[in-house]
């Protein structure tokens, strides 16, 4: 990624916070081993003010789409107590193994570290934090099906070991799902909505980041198509 393409991943801008359509594939801070991050091109992202913005949630590396930037102090302030009192709405689309039986529920699963050597994996627990996530058929395919996700928690992991617990693993998961380490199809899971309460009289900030790439065939298995795409994209510059 250059600069220039980071200017061309904002989805919403104003003078509190950015909404920026993540990558699959790149992290986004840096880790203990360093390496490249999501961070790293910030400062082409101030549009004016004296330092770049930052994180005010996160996203695993491997999951793309919404992802929120205070653009200073007392934003990213505001927006921490947001998304720490769930007020922040949180859509995920993913192409799941399988089929569940029903065409929505409910997923109440506490969720406890795996162990101190697999870092940040997780596992259902029932000592652990509490993790719920609601879940909604959106299309289904050959042995797979196309859902939309809502943690009403934000747990690490959450929707992939949600999912991986209750039998329909996510697609492109090598982790908690079937996918191998290299090679894989990509984790078929995006931020596909974000929903953000950021001024007390008026409406929610809401901002939709387009399908990627690598989840456009998945989705059409399912029976997604480009027209509806074409459709959305036209009511949110409608919107904006």
């Amino acid at each position: 990624m250059t600069p220039e393409e980071m200017g061309t991943r904002v989805l919403y801008r104003d003078g509190l916070m950015l909404v920026i359509d993540k990558p699959a594939g790149l992290a986004v801070h840096r880790g203990p081993k360093g390496g490249a991050s999501l961070e790293d091109f910030f400062g082409a992202l101030r549009y004016g003010l004296p330092r770049a913005p930052a994180l005010a949630h996160r996203l695993d590396r491997d999951t793309s789409g919404c992802l929120v930037l205070g653009r200073h102090r007392k934003a990213l302030a505001l927006l921490g107590q947001l998304f720490k009192s769930g007020r922040v709405g949180k859509c995920y689309w993913a192409v799941v193994e399988g089929w569940p039986d029903q065409d929505a529920g409910r997923i109440d699963l506490p969720l406890g570290r795996l162990d101190a050597t697999r870092g940040w994996w997780m596992r259902a627990d029932e000592t652990g934090q509490p993790a719920v996530t609601t879940w909604k058929v959106l299309g289904r395919g050959h042995g797979i099906t196309w859902l939309a996700l809502e943690p009403l928690t934000g747990r690490t992991h959450q929707l992939r070991v949600h999912c991986a617990a209750t039998g329909w693993p996510i697609v492109g998961d090598a982790i908690y799902g079937s996918a191998p380490r290299h090679g894989g199809p990509g984790l078929q899971l995006h931020s596909r909505e974000i929903v953000v309460p950021l001024q007390k009289n008026r409406d929610p900030i809401r901002v939709t980041a387009p399908v990627p790439p690598h989840m456009r065939e998945w989705l059409k298995a399912c029976g997604w198509t480009s027209a509806d795409e074409a459709a959305v994209a036209s009511a949110s510059a409608a919107d904006q």
